[in-house]
């Protein structure tokens, strides 16, 4: 059985039309203490990504811990889930991190270099204090404060996602994480999406993101919603 050139090249754009019109790619402010994932087979019932998010077949990448809040990317593309997730690549995360004190300017420095936990090197990330506090919603329920005893905001721009790296590495320097919001993975940020929205990627952030993955990706047009869910 032979193919023609010109059927084949129909046949593979039809295809690749198709995957990327059905490629959804959904930017969630997860909220503190939902767990980052779809199911729970606790026998106490906690939240999960199926309190908020009614689209079937899309899947986290990348994790945030129960008790740490932000942006979060959930696909069905699974090429682009593995470029963003491999340490390989390097892809950048921009948390803000409220910790117990005031880091001096060694504690930074430790940080930026990379900070030795469980036995691991960290790779060097950016740091630095934020000069005022974030404006962020309020975390329900609030962080315990401890009194007598200030704290800081810092912004660390990390190029690996490990187990709880962020509160493992303030912590090494003697200054443990209060509260934890991922602002950006790349290009994408949280905008005004508040805890529990969420949204479609625009057709040029998905382009950006691409392109920063290595990847090309054709303009067709699209027609998955763009609204958010509240």
């Amino acid at each position: 059985m032979s193919c023609r050139p010109q059927s084949f090249f129909f046949l593979s754009n039809f295809f690749h039309r198709s995957f990327i019109n059905l490629t959804r790619y959904i930017l969630f402010y997860k909220p503190y203490d939902v767990l980052c994932q779809f199911t729970d087979n606790s026998d106490t019932p906690r939240q999960t990504l199926k309190d908020y998010i009614d689209v079937p077949l899309v899947y986290p990448a990348g994790r945030l811990d129960r008790d740490s809040e932000g942006l979060l990317l959930l696909t069905n593309n699974g090429r682009l889930k593995h470029r963003l997730l491999d340490p390989q690549f390097g892809k950048r995360r921009t948390y803000w991190v409220q910790v117990e004190r005031i880091p001096n300017d060694e504690a930074l420095q430790q940080l930026s270099e990379g900070v030795t936990v469980r036995q691991y090197q960290t790779r060097p990330a950016e740091v630095r204090r934020l000069p005022t506090d974030p404006d962020l919603p309020p975390r329900n329920p609030p962080i315990r404060f401890r009194k007598n005893v200030p704290t800081c905001w810092l912004e660390m721009t990390l190029t690996e996602g490990r187990n709880r790296q962020v509160r493992r590495m303030t912590a090494a320097v003697g200054h443990p994480t209060l509260r934890l919001v991922r602002v950006s993975i790349e290009n994408l940020r949280l905008g005004s999406l508040q805890p529990g929205q969420w949204r479609d990627l625009s057709e040029a952030e998905i382009a950006v993101l691409y392109n920063r993955c290595g990847f090309v990706r054709r303009s067709v047009p699209s027609h998955r919603s763009k609204s958010c869910k509240f």
